[in-house]
């Protein structure tokens, strides 16, 4: 038996690859084992090699496994691309059309099944998605019950005709296996599993629930790769508490909506990717110059230009930081995972009132779209704070004229922010330097208090918990340094490394602007190199960090941007040479 397998199916995109996994993942999350889940896939609609990685385990995971144990393989494709990742005792599953052969180096079994001939002789090719999860039951030893009842539950609308044609489907395939099984070199078996169904989710799902926990009653979006299952979500979710979506022309159009309804009072946020946030540049600004609350959501993807949509990549953090023209005060946060993106959603809506300024949230696609276990969420976590916005009438002398002064020099620089149609709350908005009354002011004295009045408000801003810390070590020979989701590879290397002798702590930053300097510099001082793992070519994040603590001679870049995620043995790989290189000084 095994406390973990590691499962794969490929195909061509079109064919049901991605139901495929989600139905096998579906029905593990209920027996409850934890999962994590990443798919690979083309920038088009049909056609091209698209495959979904799922990891079960007994225990909780935050990575894509190393390697591969068991592969259903809809073409020969799928083999050629994917059997690197096989060992001697993993399997291929392959059907039958395809033709199946081994590649030269391929050291894992081939087992050919008749997926698609079964199919179309249980009424149409359609169903080969089923034939071949009934394979996998038998391989693994599964119950097919709990599929059966998955299958119901999602074909029930269809009617009982289509249910049962499903689960013959199911059946023939495990009884197709199930005549292989004698000549299987291996076991696939899973440990049983005490613990009870998770919440199973992408993070876009996670980052809209945290949006509609939030108090968001408007997005305003424009769709693009991979951000648009975020706008799907609130589509189907905020109609329910009399929310409104609307899918606006293009992306500058979205954030000046947002920022209208911000205005108005109403929780508003859009979400993009790079090139979408590249055209609402101008629009921050505008946040930023009249203070006016602004959640921004960038679910970062391989670039430049239209460069790997449907890829990994992290190399939008210095235009997030840097990219608006003029000085702003701006927030810039990433969650670690999608249990994280939902807290952290929720807190950057606060933020963003708190401090009258746009924020944005940095994911990746392999946070975005990956699909992984998440503990029971606690709703009562983070309390909603909307800062100094006034929402009631103010008192003032009735022969007062004066506009209010919205852009007070206070000495928090965060100013009283009456809404449209509070009495004695009118004032003038405008995106060039203004006054305290918002009128457009060109003084040089004025224009110096107003900047100084916008930035420091930020000055000193930390959030509750700027990194997530696994500083198991007083002095370490190793700190490791990411954001997002490199957080399970690091997690995973970390421990191998541990395992070897090797003094590793690691630090995950989720406050990237402004920077968590003292927090993150102690840890620094206490460690002989500094790995900063990230998915970009310049090494971005390396970047912000030299720039704003001590590194001396510590810091090692470890970059990939191939459009493919970390795998934890990359890191302990890295690790160990790092860790030899310390010796030899020694």
């Amino acid at each position: 038996m095994k406390s973990q397998v590691s499962w794969k199916v490929g195909g061509q995109q079109g064919e049901g690859i991605e139901s495929t996994g989600e139905i096998f993942a579906t029905a593990m999350n209920r027996k409850g084992y934890y999962l994590y889940g990443y798919r690979h896939f083309s920038s088009r609609i049909m056609g091209g090699h698209t495959n979904n990685k799922i990891r079960v385990s007994t225990t909780p995971v935050h990575a894509i496994s190393d390697d591969l144990d068991i592969l259903i393989a809809f073409d020969q494709e799928t083999i050629e691309l994917n059997h690197h990742e096989m060992r001697e005792d993993s399997i291929i599953i392959a059907d039958s059309k395809a033709k199946p052969e081994k590649p030269e180096k391929c050291r894992a079994q081939l087992i050919d099944l008749p997926f698609t001939a079964t199919a179309k002789e249980l009424g149409t090719a359609l169903m080969k998605n089923m034939v071949a999860i009934g394979a996998t039951c038998a391989v693994m030893d599964l119950d097919k019950s709990d599929f059966e009842t998955l299958i119901t539950n999602m074909f029930t609308k269809k009617g009982e005709k289509v249910v049962s044609l499903n689960i013959e489907a199911l059946n023939e395939g495990y009884r197709l296996m199930k005549a292989q099984l004698d000549s299987v070199d291996s076991d696939f078996v899973l440990e049983d599993t005490e613990s009870t169904p998770h919440l199973y989710m992408i993070g876009n799902d996670a980052i809209g629930l945290g949006a509609l926990s939030a108090g968001s009653r408007f997005m305003a979006a424009y769709p693009i790769t991979p951000a648009s299952e975020i706008m799907e979500y609130m589509i189907e979710n905020l109609p329910k508490v009399g929310g409104t979506v609307v899918q606006t022309e293009d992306e500058i159009a979205a954030a000046n909506m947002a920022i209208g309804s911000n205005y108005a009072g109403v929780r508003a946020f859009t979400a993009s990717a790079g090139p979408g946030l590249s055209l609402m540049m101008e629009a921050i600004g505008l946040s930023g110059m009249t203070e006016t609350p602004f959640v921004v959501i960038n679910t970062q993807r391989g670039g430049p230009s239209t460069g790997l949509p449907t890829k990994q990549e992290q190399s939008d953090l210095m235009q997030m930081i840097y990219g608006t023209h003029g000085d702003i005060p701006k927030i810039v946060v990433a969650p670690t995972d999608a249990e994280d993106a939902f807290y952290l959603t929720m807190e950057a809506f606060n933020l963003a009132e708190m401090y009258q300024c746009p924020v944005i949230i940095l994911s990746d696609l392999q946070l975005s779209l990956g699909k992984q276990t998440v503990d029971q969420l606690d709703f009562r976590k983070i309390d909603i704070n909307r800062g100094e916005m006034i929402q009631s009438d103010i008192s003032r002398e009735e022969d007062d004229k004066a506009y209010f002064k919205r852009y007070a020099l206070t000495d928090s620089g965060i100013s009283p922010r009456p809404i449209p149609g509070v009495k004695g709350g009118i004032h003038h908005v405008t995106g060039v330097e203004h006054n305290e009354e918002g009128k457009p002011s060109e003084v040089a004295n004025n224009r110096q208090q107003q900047m100084d009045k916008r930035m420091r408000k930020i000055e000193h801003l930390l959030i509750q918990n700027p990194v997530e810390a696994d500083l198991t070590h007083e002095t370490a020979d190793i700190l490791y340094l990411g954001f997002i989701s490199t957080k399970g590879a690091i997690q995973e290397g970390k421990s191998r490394l541990e395992a070897q002798g090797v003094k590793v702590n690691h630090l995950q930053i989720r406050q990237l602007h402004p920077f968590p300097s003292e927090t993150i510099q102690q840890a620094i001082d206490n460690a002989s190199k500094v790995v900063v793992v990230e998915h970009n070519y310049q090494g971005q994040l390396a970047s912000i960090i030299k720039m704003n603590v001590n590194l001396g001679d510590k810091l090692v870049k470890q970059t990939k941007y191939d459009g493919t995620p970390f795998l934890p043995h990359e890191i302990e790989t890295k690790g160990i040479e790092i860790a030899k290189e310390l010796k030899e000084l020694v």
